[in-house]
């Protein structure tokens, strides 16, 4: 089988770049002879070509609603669909993109969480969405004196301390991080992630800016805990991460979190920041190990995917001819 996947987001260096990676990564050593990856900048020009027979999309965004092949769309979580009145952007555009997700042959999501929310606020047949787990990547795990005390060194990092991780481009309500550095804590607290000159403001905080999976991996080990403080997660990929390393976690008690991590993390009341804190401050190593996936296995099932989406119960609706190209693919 050959499929197209859309490479758009594979720089990126939030979470859904993370998963991009290491999906393909895994794809690629997975595959059997008849199988083949094409990683595209420009997928629908493939699939107008009949150069790919099914198209992957790792990202809601990349969602298309017009496919002249059928389309595999990952969703990794719902919670800007979910609170619409703190999300100012969406109207027409949003419609356009839910209509396309409709559209798919499947739907991969990380959580059973995320599966009843893509039903409930999609629309979508359940048997069309597929939970497929996220892992650690192989990067991740404990670092030796010499890495911590580089990361120490080159972030200003105390001997003790907690840490986030997530994108703080913008203020997100949902991940309360201004109640979270606002609120009375023993430990500091190291911010990680590429951030935004409102993130300068924020009292009490050491932030680290955007860093490298290694140097990431030493300051989830250098590091007391992670805590998790947002109240809507679709899988909770840092939780994971930081447990490969040896790191302690203390979350917020969203559905998915508890669905992933079980009893490998100490839970408190959804936006209780206090509750939080105090949990990250109390535990203790050594930390659970992660749960028994890679990256592998989930490469394996979404080959699996692949094969039930391309079948002909599984086409999507069908294209009118004036909008297929064509020009060849680029």
């Amino acid at each position: 089988m050959k499929v197209a996947f859309d490479s758009r987001p594979v720089s990126a260096a939030d979470g859904v770049g993370r998963y991009s990676r290491c999906l393909l990564t895994a794809l690629r050593e997975t595959a059997t002879a008849d199988d083949e990856i094409v990683e595209t900048q420009r997928p629908s020009a493939l699939c107008r070509a009949r150069s790919a027979e099914l198209l992957h999309s790792p990202w809601m965004d990349g969602a298309m609603l017009h496919s002249a092949c059928p389309t595999v769309v990952t969703i990794h979580g719902l919670a800007a669909l979910k609170r619409r009145s703190e999300h100012l952007r969406g109207g027409l555009r949003m419609r356009l993109r839910n209509l396309a997700l409709q559209r798919a042959a499947r739907v991969i999501v990380p959580s059973e969480a995320v599966a009843r929310d893509a039903v409930a606020h999609l629309r979508l047949a359940r048997e069309r969405v597929v939970v497929i787990p996220e892992a650690p990547d192989a990067v991740m795990y404990p670092r030796d004196e010499r890495a911590i005390a580089a990361v120490r060194a080159r972030f200003g990092l105390p001997e003790r301390f907690l840490v986030w991780v997530g994108g703080l481009r913008h203020p997100d309500p949902g991940k309360h991080i201004v109640k979270l550095a606002a609120t009375p804590r023993e430990l500091p607290l190291v911010l990680v992630g590429s951030n935004r000159p409102w993130a300068r403001e924020l009292p009490n905080v050491i932030l680290t800016g955007q860093v490298s999976d290694d140097q990431l991996a030493a300051i989830y080990s250098a590091a007391h805990a992670l805590v998790l403080s947002s109240t809507d997660e679709g899988f909770g990929l840092p939780a994971v991460e930081a447990l490969a390393c040896g790191t302690p976690v203390a979350a917020c008690g969203a559905p998915a979190l508890r669905e992933v991590l079980g009893e490998r993390a100490t839970f408190v009341e959804p936006g209780d920041m206090r509750g939080l804190i105090a949990a990250a401050q109390s535990v203790r190593r050594p930390a659970p190990a992660p749960p028994a996936w890679s990256w592998q296995d989930a490469a394996r099932a979404t080959w699996g995917v692949y094969a039930d989406a391309a079948g002909p119960s599984a086409q999507p609706r069908p294209v009118a001819r004036a909008r297929i190209s064509k020009r060849p693919a680029v």
